[in-house]
C-alpha cells in the first residue's frame, strides 16, 4: 500500500485553492482551471482534486456496527426551525442505567457525512452520549455525495438551520438517559455553530470550536460556556476575525482556552483528506476530551 499523502505533498496555493473550493468559494470548473498549473508528473487536475478530497473508509476509526456501541436515528421537533431535524445517536453499550455526560457533533458543510458519524462513535466509546443532527433534513439528509452535499448545503435557510441546532441540544440535555450536562463540539461550519450557541445558551457547559468563524464581537459578552479553541496555522479565512474576538471574550471575563496548531491546515482533525495532522490531531482531541470530562462528568 502506497504511503498516505499528507499536505507537504501539496503546494500550499493548491491547499487554499482547495479550501475557497471546499468552501464554495469557487465552483468545481474553476478549481480545475486554477489547479491545472499544479498538475505534473502525469498527475491532472482532476486527479488531485480527488487525491485532496474525503475518503471516509481511510478515515474510519470506529466501525459502525461495533458492538460496544448503541446508535440510533432519532428525529428532534424543531417548531422554530425547519420543522424537524434527524441525526446520529451513539452510546456506550455497556452504560445500562448510567446517566451519561452529552456531547453535541456538528458537521462541516456537507452535513451529517460518514465522518462525523465516526467522531460520533469515538466520543461513545469513550463514554459519552454523542448526538449528531445533520443540517440537510429538510433537503433529505446527507445525499451520499461530498459535491453534491455542499450544493444542497448553500440552499438551506442559515437562520432556520441554527434554530434545528438549538432544538437538537435542548433536546439532548433533557434526555432521561443524559447527566444533565451538554457540551458541544464542531468543525469549520459547526465550529462556527458551536461558537453562536455558547452565546444563545447560557447553561451550555463546555463549548468546544475546531476552526470556526467567531460572531461578532459584541456577542462575546453573552458567553458563560468554558470555550477550548482550536485554530490551524494556515487559515486566514478563519483566523483574521480571532484576534478581535477573542479580545472582547477576554474582556468579558470569559472563560477560554486557545491553541493554535503549528504547521498545520484548515481541517487538520478530518483524518478522510491529506490536510489531516496526524500529531495535531491527537493533541487537539486528547485536550477535547480532557475538558469535557472536567466540565461534563
Amino acid at each position: 500500500m502506497p504511503p498516505r499523502l499528507t499536505s507537504h505533498d501539496f503546494d500550499q496555493e493548491l491547499l487554499i485553492l482547495f479550501d475557497a473550493y471546499v468552501h464554495n468559494q469557487i465552483d468545481r470548473r474553476g478549481f480545475l482551471e486554477k489547479a491545472q498549473r499544479f498538475a505534473k508528473a502525469g498527475v491532472t487536475a482532476a486527479g488531485l482534486l480527488a487525491a485532496l478530497s474525503p475518503n471516509f473508509a481511510a478515515g474510519q476509526q470506529v466501525k459502525p456496527d461495533d458492538a460496544r456501541l448503541t446508535t440510533e436515528r432519532p428525529s428532534v421537533a424543531s417548531p422554530r426551525g425547519t420543522g424537524t431535524i434527524r441525526g446520529y445517536l451513539a452510546r456506550p453499550a455497556s452504560a445500562g442505567t448510567t446517566r451519561l455526560p452529552s456531547v453535541l457533533v456538528i458537521h462541516e458543510n456537507r452535513g451529517l457525512n460518514p465522518h462525523i458519524e465516526d467522531i460520533a462513535r469515538r466520543l461513545a466509546l469513550d463514554g459519552f452520549m454523542a448526538f449528531a443532527p445533520d443540517a440537510l433534513t429538510p433537503l433529505g439528509g446527507y445525499p451520499g455525495d461530498e459535491d453534491k452535499a455542499r450544493e444542497a448545503f448553500a440552499t438551506l435557510d442559515q437562520a432556520r438551520t441554527r434554530e434545528d441546532f438549538l432544538a437538537a441540544a435542548t433536546w439532548l440535555r433533557a434526555r432521561p438517559d443524559g447527566n444533565g450536562k451538554l457540551g458541544a463540539v464542531g468543525f469549520c461550519y459547526g465550529g462556527g455553530v458551536v461558537h453562536g450557541l455558547a452565546t444563545r445558551l447560557p447553561d451550555l457547559d463546555a463549548a468546544v470550536p475546531f476552526y470556526g468563524n467567531t460572531p461578532p464581537p459584541d456577542q462575546a459578552a453573552s458567553v458563560k460556556a468554558p470555550l477550548l479553541v482550536h485554530l490551524a496555522a494556515v487559515d486566514e479565512r478563519i483566523n483574521a476575525a480571532w484576534p478581535a474576538y477573542e479580545k472582547a471574550l477576554k474582556a468579558a471575563g470569559a472563560d477560554v482556552e486557545v491553541h493554535q496548531y503549528p504547521g498545520t491546515q484548515h481541517g487538520f482533525n478530518n483524518d478522510t483528506t491529506p490536510r489531516y495532522d496526524a500529531a495535531a490531531a491527537r493533541l487537539a482531541w486528547d485536550r477535547t476530551l480532557a475538558f469535557f470530562r472536567r466540565h461534563l462528568v
